[in-house]
């Protein structure tokens, strides 16, 4: 299947062209502005170093969407979820983990209203 034309990437004068929203080099920097100003220090610190290494073990074991593999489709992971959430109580243990692509994550927040709090 074709991908998509690269575009330019965000960060102001930079020529660079990408997949995602910027270069590899200002990613970074992006990730570091969001967690500084827009996200909330709770959600810093249940996401820090030990999440992304249970997260990095976690996508190794499971390789493969598992709401895609029910539909039959072999779609490589992206994200981990939790299928409780932290906020609810959840915990890091892999029985309260799935793999998912982003669409089907995308799909399971929403539908979940865990993203907005509702």
């Amino acid at each position: 299947m074709p991908k998509k034309p690269k575009r330019p990437c965000r960060h102001p004068s930079c020529p660079k062209l990408t997949d995602d929203l910027y270069c590899v080099e200002h990613q970074r920097q992006a990730t570091r502005h969001y967690n500084h100003f827009q996200r909330e220090p709770e959600t810093n610190k249940r996401y820090g170093r030990s999440w992304k290494r249970i997260r990095d073990r976690y996508i190794k074991a499971h390789p493969l969407c598992e709401e895609c593999k029910k539909a039959d489709r072999l779609t490589p992971a992206e994200e981990v979820h939790h299928i409780l959430p932290l906020s609810r109580g959840g915990t890091n243990d892999f029985s309260n983990l799935m793999t998912l692509c982003k669409s089907c994550h995308s799909r399971i927040t929403a539908e979940s209203g865990d993203r907005w709090g509702r």
